[in-house]
């Protein structure tokens, strides 16, 4: 069963838009998907409240600071949403019971900078089992020189950037009714489906 954690310790860097995506995604392939929130602010547990009944279901997995346990039976993929400063034996935790890491990551030089240690760690977590890391740019224009900065400062890091993801007000309007892009006709988010398909790639290798 894979897990599937999305976290980085700065906050606002896009991290329940990416887990939530996620999940979305593995339920549109049919897979029988939790996904837990261990946000103070309950972001993706709102988000499990809007999603209208039509559509294709994710489970919640109620989960508390400190408290990683193995999700119920059945449940094939775990998307877990982590909240900003996560550290220490709950960082420990989340990290053992992981098969991959996503990282969204904004081209801001602060932002770059703030998610250096934890980009370290992860590191040196990778070396010691078989968790997989994965950078996803946040808010970025391909043609901008902040994307390029972020391009060479992950370089530097040997971790593989994803994807880079638009800044667009579709993941907002979607997030709103509780819906990702796998949950609407194609043709409405197009340009933001091509820009996953590498991300979706790598989640199902």
């Amino acid at each position: 069963m894979p897990v599937v954690v999305v976290a980085n310790p700065k906050g606002g860097v896009g991290k329940t838009t990416v887990a939530t995506n996620i999940a979305g995604y593995f339920a549109s392939r049919g897979h029988q998907v939790m996904l837990g929130d261990a946000d103070r602010q309950q972001s993706s547990r709102l988000w499990l409240r809007l999603r209208p009944p039509e559509a294709r279901p994710i489970a919640h997995w109620e989960l508390g600071e400190g408290q990683i346990a193995k999700p119920p039976k059945g449940t094939t993929h775990v998307v877990l949403d982590t909240p900003a400063g996560m550290h220490g034996k709950w960082m420990e935790d989340t990290l053992r019971n992981a098969d991959k890491v996503v990282v969204p990551l904004q081209p801001s030089i602060f932002d770059i900078y703030a998610t250096r240690a934890f980009l370290d760690e992860l590191a040196h977590h990778r070396k010691a089992g078989r968790m997989q890391v994965g950078i996803v740019g946040m808010r970025v224009d391909s043609r901008t020189i902040a994307a390029d900065k972020l391009q060479e400062f992950v370089d530097g890091l040997g971790l593989p950037v994803l994807g880079l993801l638009r800044p667009t007000q579709n993941y907002v309007h979607l997030a709103a009714r509780g819906l990702t892009l796998s949950d609407v006709a194609p043709s409405k988010v197009e340009r933001d489906l091509e820009q996953w398909q590498p991300i979706h790639r790598w989640l199902d290798a």
